[in-house]
């Protein structure tokens, strides 16, 4: 089971606290999920050829644990096979970090989850980054990317999906391998590497 943490509605529909719905989106659309149900307040789809969940709480961000304790009773998904996906303002942009337990660290939608869960759950975190000159965490999280991190956000992104495939196939421990030592390539390196070719 794969939770995505975020907040429902087109107006958060592209802020920095919905990373997790859009690591999961990616997910689904790499499995070709086109069918989503909406039930116990979470948008829901099963991969039933890979024994999966896809899941995305509809109940705010602070809420989380509510709908995804449900959904994970109902289907008997156990701890261990369950891993959540959020935005992490302490990590630069574009960090990814893969723990298989842990604190809330302050990030409301962990809170909640912890909550119903315990802190024994894997977590995936996607560094959205602290703006020096921004000293307000709520306008960060839920401001939109910049130019220049939109530019880099699908790497960002399908790096998350490629972790959690990891997670799936081959345990905490190697994705954790995988998502803590990756690192974003800036633009510019980019463009110098295609300049030499």
């Amino acid at each position: 089971m794969i939770v995505g943490l975020g907040n429902p509605g087109p107006k958060y529909a592209n802020t920095r606290h919905n990373v997790g719905f859009m690591v999961v989106d990616e997910v689904a659309r790499r499995l070709g999920v086109t069918s989503w149900k909406t039930k116990s307040r979470a948008k829901q789809a099963l991969v039933q050829d890979r024994d999966l969940l896809l899941v995305e709480p509809q109940s705010y961000m602070n809420e989380s644990g509510v709908p995804a304790r449900l959904i994970a009773t109902w289907y008997r998904v156990p701890n261990e096979r369950v891993l959540f996906v959020y935005d992490e303002l302490d990590l630069p942009f574009g960090r990814l970090r893969l723990r298989a337990s842990g604190s809330s660290a302050g990030h409301n939608g962990m809170k909640s989850v912890i909550a119903f869960f315990g802190q024994d759950v894997a977590r995936l975190r996607v560094g959205i980054g602290r703006a020096s000159d921004d000293d307000d965490a709520i306008d960060r999280v839920l401001g939109s990317f910049t130019g220049e991190e939109q530019a880099k956000l699908a790497d960002v992104i399908g790096a998350a999906a490629d972790a959690v495939a990891v997670w799936i196939e081959q345990g905490v421990t190697a994705a954790a391998n995988m998502a803590n030592a990756w690192r974003l390539v800036p633009v510019e390196s980019l463009d110098k590497e295609s300049n030499q070719r």
